[in-house]
């Protein structure tokens, strides 16, 4: 039974079920952002297949959750309301994610054996990030954790890093070196950078759940802006090492 068909029942109850919804579309993007890493890595195509599973399940996802917040957002007062909106826009992205992801998948079946291995490299910390980043944004949704969301915003600076990187390689090639598929390469690297896009908008939407306020106002709260914070990052990554 959907949650529309459940509606004259308990409006609370098939919130609860939303959110529960929500949460496992938050599981399912990330146990695609796993598998395209994994592929990648190891050149699999078949363990790519299980992308489109999840994407299909995502698009379920999307539907009842469309359909519920639809049926029951007039049958609840505003502080519910909010978390339904967040629950909408939640599937909203995450559904563009499965998108994105099947279309780095497809392209990584067809031509992984080919890209060479910085590129495969770099992809993979693409792919690996951005499976981290959702699983920050299922725990910070779940917990309305504020710090696991801020650091979701960190990790999408690193993304945007490592697309300028493969994107200098094969657009400027200082090194004059030859590039193999650079056009799936840089369609790949686009894809996963945007799907942090994607990621970033949730957590922004968790910053907004939680606080009432904007991403900004919650970072000068923190009084550190992402750029600073994930200097810092980088700083506590490099003492590590040493």
């Amino acid at each position: 039974m959907s949650a529309a068909d459940a509606v004259p029942l308990n409006p609370g109850q098939i919130k609860a079920e939303l959110q529960q919804q929500t949460l496992q579309a938050c599981h399912v993007a990330r146990t695609a952002a796993g598998i395209v890493a994994e592929g990648i890595a190891t050149g699999v195509p078949s363990l790519l297949e299980g992308v489109r599973e999840r994407e299909k399940e995502l698009d379920a996802l999307d539907r009842c959750i469309d359909q519920g917040v639809t049926a029951i957002i007039t049958k609840v007062d505003e502080e519910q309301a909010c978390e339904l909106l967040a629950s909408l826009k939640f599937i909203i992205d995450l559904e563009r994610i499965g998108d994105l992801l099947l279309n780095c998948a497809t392209r990584a079946a067809t031509v992984g054996s080919r890209i060479e291995v910085q590129d495969i490299r770099d992809l993979t910390v693409m792919a690996s990030r951005l499976e981290k980043m959702l699983g920050d944004v299922h725990d910070a949704f779940s917990q309305r954790d504020l710090n696991r969301a801020l650091a979701v915003l960190r990790s999408d600076a690193e993304l945007d890093r490592l697309r300028n990187l493969i994107f200098l390689r094969h657009l400027e090639n200082h090194d004059g070196a030859p590039r193999q598929e650079s056009f799936h390469v840089l369609f790949m690297t686009q894809s996963l950078e945007r799907a942090g896009d994607h990621a970033k908008n949730l957590a922004e939407e968790i910053c907004h759940l939680v606080s009432g306020h904007s991403v900004r106002h919650v970072l000068r709260a923190y009084d550190k802006p992402v750029e600073q914070m994930f200097i810092e990052d980088l700083r506590r990554r490099q003492q590590n090492v040493k």
